[in-house]
């Protein structure tokens, strides 16, 4: 049990490098050599991993809770019919659904990772 609460701190790094290499992988094979990019998404993480820096965990979990809340209140507004959107997007959305969720999920752990003085 010690072992799984030592390196829990670091599931949601690992969480978002699988999502950036998954959306590398997608855009990739439709893009090619454009999608290189969205590779640089990943370095933040990785510094994560190797140096933990308690100032970028707090950066990158702020800015993944106001991305993912933004996201939400999308999904909100489209339940609520709010805002018209087209077929596109809603099927979209319901393939994200999960995605949001996570991502919502895994930013709060970051910010609870900072804020706690083992880390």
């Amino acid at each position: 049990m010690e072992t799984i609460s030592k390196y829990s701190k670091f599931v949601p790094y690992l969480y978002f490098l699988a999502v950036i290499a998954y959306w590398f992988t997608d855009v990739n094979q439709s893009k090619g050599i454009t999608a290189y990019p969205i590779l640089l998404f990943g370095i933040p993480f990785l510094w994560q991993l190797f140096k933990p820096n308690r100032k970028l965990n707090f950066t990158l979990g702020i800015s993944f809770v106001c991305l993912s809340s933004y996201l939400i209140v999308v999904y909100l507004s489209d339940v609520f019919n709010i805002v018209n959107i087209s077929s596109q997007a809603k099927q979209f959305m319901v393939y994200g659904g999960v995605f949001v969720i996570a991502n919502f999920v895994m930013a709060l752990w970051m910010i609870r990772n900072s804020l706690n003085r083992s880390f």
